[in-house]
């Protein structure tokens, strides 16, 4: 540990170029202006940045942007521009920058924002954006297209957004269809505030039935009675779409009585859509059936419908479980509807892929057709990922590793350290301050190429900062370091306890690489601690089983953390068959979810982990899987002569528990 810290106040040393190293002081009073910065003592925080920024600090950026930010309300442009200036290419530039132009666009002065948003260098704030569009629509520019997209992909009803919907839809560059598609993406979403400003709009009068439409969509439409009037056909539409959301089959009712001949196509297709995906989400075999009875509302219309590309995704996935084989012709159609970005993404190029070399042989041209799929399978087969490997296999070749670069100079690694964004970083990681570390150091790598980025990444992994070490590596393009990127720490530690509980040390490397990235003292917003991330309850349990002692500030060390860890793990795997797909979903969602998602028909495992219905923890098995696959050729027996392969990890097919086997564990937490 001192060897750690002595290295990260070495890289302090080299501090921003605007701050002479004879100035510099570690870590300053950063930390009393971070506890002054919470419990709202603006005095104390003016008091400590004026001592910060005299005595040049190396975190002085901080002080002086906590100080600023908590009255940016108050201040002036002046005050801004000089902070501007004091920082300049620095993070905390661009993050006030951030912060002054919401104020900005909360004070409506739009030639102060349009002046000062092109130098807004992340450029990740989608009220900001809108703040811009708006100002652009008030200089006479037509922004309708890039207005409504922002609009629909807003998360909620922020200022920005809603203020550049209200002012299009006055000028008429917004419509009544355009605000009632807004009502149903937000419904869909669950963002009810969003759903009413939508009404607000269209149909101000109506608009305060939205809350009852959304808490208790089945008594709203008991009130309703059939009617040719469209807003009251639209209220119903949201109704039904959020009936969908907690009882599809009392939705599907509806819509095949009371609602049959009383929704216009368009209404009807957008509900039986919300029904396909909602009946998706469920598992339920009667997906695929309510996707086909939205897609024939559709074909009514006078117009194409667009769906959103989440509902594309569900009934891709609804046509992949179908019971009896996958309906590969539904696959095929629901990717080809999805935004082209969205049908750019190696999960939509694979399964399409998978589509066509299922429908070559019975097509008019089938050599035609192969060779499609062939062509797709290779487009992502180079990609260190799930679908990258998947399509690798599909094409017959082996998971191999890309050639294990040069060594980084170490000129190169000292230069890197002197970044004065990363050296930042480090300093505010050895403070403790670790969030605003990660913001530093992902600012900082802005730009990098290949050789900057590996450079940086060696800085990360020099200091054991895993985190920082894998995802700077993660960047580069070209010049990958599977070493940098799969890092091994604790090496010998894992294989013995792996050799001890019959565990395969990859699988736990590539659980452990997507739950902490091997940060020790990692500690999740709902209390998961630790390199394996073990909620305190779960610990307890677990010890307890395996005759251990344990006390709750035992989590976080380190061999305790792994013995109890690498423990439950085995016990998740044994419980579901050895699957280290149902058991990675059991580790993040708990062992009754995988339980429950495993009944229905025998799946491809591929097809059950797209299947996952919550969307953090399929990310997280495919990439806990992929990690694995990565971490078994690395720690691979050079005698070895079976090459490591996702499918064969995935294993056999996954269903319902086989009869006699034993019961599931019940008490497993």
């Amino acid at each position: 540990m001192g060897r750690a810290i002595a290295g990260l106040a070495m890289a302090a040393a080299f501090a921003l170029s605007a701050i002479p190293a004879a100035a510099q002081n570690g870590f300053g009073n950063i930390l009393d202006a971070r506890d002054a910065l919470r419990k709202g003592d603006r005095a104390r925080l003016a008091s400590l940045r004026a001592a910060a920024v005299g005595e040049r600090q190396a975190l002085a950026p901080w002080v002086d942007y906590w100080d600023l930010s908590s009255r940016i309300n108050l201040v002036q442009a002046d005050e801004v521009e000089a902070f501007y200036q004091r920082w300049s290419g620095s993070y905390v530039e661009d993050r006030l920058r951030n912060d002054w132009l919401l104020e900005l666009g909360r004070r409506r002065d739009w030639a102060a924002l349009s002046a000062d948003y092109p130098r807004f260098r992340m450029n990740d704030d989608r009220q900001v954006a809108c703040y811009a569009l708006l100002a652009d629509h008030l200089a006479g520019k037509d922004v309708r297209e890039a207005a409504r997209a922002a609009w629909f992909a807003q998360k909620d009803a922020d200022d920005g957004c809603a203020l550049l919907a209200t002012t299009l839809f006055e000028a008429r560059q917004f419509g009544a269809a355009d605000a009632w598609r807004r009502a149903r993406v937000a419904v869909d979403a669950n963002k009810p505030r969003a759903a009413r400003l939508a009404v607000q709009l269209v149909a101000p009068s109506f608009a305060a039935e939205v809350p009852d439409l959304v808490d208790n969509p089945a008594k709203y439409l008991a009130k309703k009675k059939a009617t040719a009037d469209r807003t009251t056909q639209e209220l119903v539409t949201l109704a039904l779409m959020r009936l969908a959301a907690t009882d599809p089959d009392a939705a599907v009712s509806l819509l095949n009585t009371t609602w049959r001949e009383s929704l216009r196509p368009e209404q009807a297709a957008w509900a039986w859509s919300t029904v396909g995906k909602q009946a998706a989400m469920r598992l339920m075999p009667t997906a695929p059936s309510y996707f086909q009875q939205a897609e024939l509302m559709a074909s009514k219309t006078d117009r194409e419908l667009v769906w959103a590309d989440e509902t594309l995704a569900w009934k891709a996935r609804a046509a992949l479980r179908n019971d009896g084989g996958p309906r590969w012709q539904q696959v095929i159609q629901a990717i080809n509807a999805m935004d082209p970005a969205a049908q750019r993404d190696a999960t939509w190029v694979y399964w399409k892929a998978r589509a066509l070399q299922a429908l070559a042989r019975d097509s008019s041209d089938p050599a035609a057709m192969a060779a499609q799929s062939q062509e797709m399978f290779g487009s992502i087969a180079g990609q260190y990922h799930f679908y990258g490997s998947l399509a690798a296999e599909e094409l017959g070749r082996s998971i191999t590793m890309p050639p294990v670069p040069a060594p980084v100079p170490t000129a190169d690694r000292e230069a890197a350290a002197r970044e004065p964004g990363i050296a930042r970083a480090l300093l505010l990681t050895a403070a403790g301050l670790r969030n605003e570390a990660n913001r530093e150091w992902n600012f900082t790598l802005r730009g990098m190429d290949d050789r900057t980025l590996r450079a940086t990444a060696e800085v990360g992994c020099e200091r054991q900062l895993w985190d920082r070490c894998i995802n700077t590596s993660d960047r580069t393009k070209a010049d990958i370091d599977m070493a940098q990127r799969f890092p091994i720490p604790f090496r010998r530690e894992m294989v013995a306890r792996g050799r001890e509980i019959g565990l395969d040390p990859a699988y736990v490397y590539g659980l452990i690489r997507q739950e902490s990235r091997f940060i020790v003292d990692a500690r999740s917003g709902v209390g998961a601690a630790g390199l394996m991330q073990l909620m305190p309850a779960t610990a307890r349990w677990t010890a307890k089983k395996v005759g251990m002692p344990f006390t709750p500030d035992m989590i976080t060390d380190r061999d305790v953390n792994l013995k109890l860890g690498t423990s439950y793990l085995k016990l998740v795997l044994d419980d579901l068959d050895g699957s280290q797909a149902m058991a990675a979903a059991a580790y993040n969602a708990g062992p009754s979810r995988p339980r429950r998602w495993r009944d229905g028909p025998r799946l491809e495992p591929a097809i059950w982990v797209e299947n996952v219905p919550f969307s953090e923890t399929r990310d997280y098995v495919k990439k806990v899987l992929s990690n694995a696959t990565f971490y078994a050729a690395l720690l691979k027996d050079p005698n070895a002569t079976v090459a490591p392969s996702l499918k064969a990890r995935l294993g056999r097919s996954i269903g319902p528990r086989e009869a006699g086997l034993p019961a599931p564990d019940t008490e497993l937490p």
